[in-house]
């Protein structure tokens, strides 16, 4: 949209700078972490529910300092890779500060990864550290490794060499239990002397803000993950971007029952606070919506992010209206389609008034759309905003050209957000980034004369099932490992709950007889659970074209209309 003398004047074509009403931060993530800590040294800045950890600023600081140079100790040098495998806890906080204040590359391993998951996601950015947990919920981490790494049960610490993972020396464990091979997360922790510091700062004045820090997992219509690679200067303005649409102050606490490996609950939720003083608040190890509603009550805090499915279960705790959530303002409900409905309810029902609504991808740190609390309440329940601050969007149809408001296209996006490519794979870079710029999503969307876009569908054959990326084609090849399956077909359907669920139709080999317990039970010792279909349907035949592809769009319709 652009303005002259005062007055709107509505776009033709669907191209719109984002605002560039303040400045670009220009420095690293342990620079600015210093910066805001000298400045708010008292203020509140994490609290983590289920250990019972609040610190303050000044307090998160040293302890930073303190595991930084336990790091340095293991020798970790800048530009190294350090896996973290774990579900939210303080750890995960301290490794996301430390790695960053030192240049070393920090590797967000999903947790609910499974061991074929783990060894590609280590092997593909070649860590030479990993810090696990114990255990999620019924996974037990520890014992995957051991059946993963053999070599753990001889190997002299810090010399391991695995067969399988053989960039990997380092094994670090969270919890208190002592376990071969491992040494516990707690032995980082270091005391920080005169000379310490001196060498820490000496170290950060070195680094660079266009510096890589940060490896996240993302996949394309191949289904191979890839390495999307962020730099301080991504995720760090990405996060302030995100607190300035909020209007956050380090008056506000945040409360994040999203997962610290994805990047809405690392960058635009933890980093977010961080960038202006905030206190960022995590009430359980992974989503509870009862301890999530407990938790906005108890510190009375202020804003909450999440994905729809967490608002739809937390409005839906037995007794919602005992709990007093008058402290609450503002949030932002992404990483899937927000139904306008919910986002009525986040307003009026949580208090949330001045909610928010954002888009983006993994490659773009993530967001490169966002509303603001001065957006009309009908724009943000119905958009997913404009082009976010420092950064160009644009649609553009089949043949590249940019469509004109109203035509659906292709969202491409340019600018300081975009990923400094993926890990290693400069042929896959090219593919997602043209020679100009820009970031092609694959999503479809239409943009208004006002430059606000919609999303309306995806070019890739992509499910998001609350919140989490599936990509049809890695469960495809799981299933095709199975003796009795010829061939499988992995599609999404529409989900009132999760947004989207997760469906296959299977081949069964000649002859062969099997239950769907049997098919899910395969998977779920290979995949993470969430990738596993709902729906399995054995067929003897796909819908093909008169070329013989596939038409999962068939499917999808045939699937809905069966299930009702």
């Amino acid at each position: 949209m652009l303005e002259s003398n005062n007055n709107v004047i509505p776009l033709e074509q669907s191209f719109l700078k984002g605002p560039t009403n303040f400045k670009l931060l220009n420095h690293t993530i342990g620079q600015h972490l210093y910066l805001i800590s000298s400045k708010f040294p008292s203020s509140v800045a994490v609290i983590v529910e289920h250990q019972n950890i609040k610190w303050t600023y000044a307090e998160l600081y040293k302890k930073v300092q303190s595991v930084a140079l336990g790091l340095l100790k293991l020798g970790v040098k800048p530009g190294d890779r350090i896996g973290i495998w774990s579900p939210n806890n303080i750890e995960w906080i301290l490794v996301q500060y430390a790695t960053a204040s030192i240049g070393a590359i920090m590797v967000c391993v999903n947790p609910a990864y499974r061991e074929y998951e783990l060894e590609y996601a280590l092997n593909l950015a070649k860590c030479k550290v990993l810090i696990c947990a114990e255990h999620f919920h019924s996974v037990d981490y520890v014992s995957m490794l051991k059946g993963l790494i053999p070599e753990i049960s001889h190997y002299k610490i810090g010399e391991l060499h695995s067969k399988k993972i053989p960039d990997l020396k380092w094994l670090i464990k969270i919890g208190s239990n002592e376990e071969q091979g491992f040494i516990k997360f707690d032995s980082l922790y270091q005391l920080v002397s005169d000379n310490d510091i001196k060498k820490l700062d000496d170290i950060s004045q070195k680094l660079d803000c266009h510096d890589a820090i940060n490896i996240q997992f993302t996949s394309g219509t191949t289904g191979s993950p890839k390495g999307a690679t962020l730099t301080h200067h991504n995720i760090l303005n990405n996060a302030l971007i995100t607190s300035e649409g909020m209007n956050f102050t380090s008056e506000d606490k945040l409360c994040i029952p999203l997962p610290l490996y994805h990047c809405f609950g690392m960058t635009t939720g933890n980093l977010a606070c961080m960038t202006v003083g905030a206190c960022s608040v995590f009430p359980s190890e992974s989503f509870e919506p009862l301890q999530t509603l407990q938790t906005l009550e108890k510190h009375k805090c202020t804003a909450m992010h999440g994905v729809p499915t967490m608002f739809i279960a937390v409005l839906s705790v037995p007794d919602f209206s005992q709990f007093n959530l008058s402290s609450m303002r503002t949030g932002a409900m992404a990483g899937a389609p927000c139904p306008e409905s919910l986002m009525r309810d986040v307003a009026n029902k949580m208090h949330m008034t001045e909610i928010l609504c954002g888009y983006g991808q993994t490659e773009c740190s993530p967001l490169n759309h966002l509303t603001n609390i001065e957006t009309p309440l009908e724009r943000r329940i119905s958009t997913v905003g404009q082009a976010a601050s420092h950064t160009d969007v644009k649609i553009i149809d089949n043949d590249g050209r940019t469509c004109a408001v109203g035509e659906k296209g292709e969202i491409c996006s340019r600018g300081y957000c975009v990923m400094k490519g993926y890990w290693e794979e400069p042929e896959k870079t090219k593919e997602a980034i043209d020679d100009e710029g820009w970031l092609h999503s694959g999503d479809i969307g239409i943009m208004d004369s006002e430059g606000y876009v919609k999303i309306v569908g995806r070019i890739k054959d992509m499910i998001i099932r609350g919140g989490e990326n599936v990509y049809p084609k890695e469960i495809e090849d799981q299933y095709l490992l199975h003796p009795s399956i010829e061939d499988a077909a992995v599609f999404g359907i529409p989900d009132g709950y999760y947004g989207e669920e997760v469906c296959a139709w299977i081949k069964l080999k000649c002859g062969v007889e099997i239950g769907d317990d049997d098919f899910n039970d395969f998977l779920m010792q290979r995949i993470a659970h969430y990738k596993v279909p709902r729906h399995v349907k054995v067929v003897e035949k796909y819908p093909m074209t008169v070329t013989g592809k596939i038409q999962k769009f068939k499917m999808r319709e045939l699937m809905a209309a069966e299930l009702k």
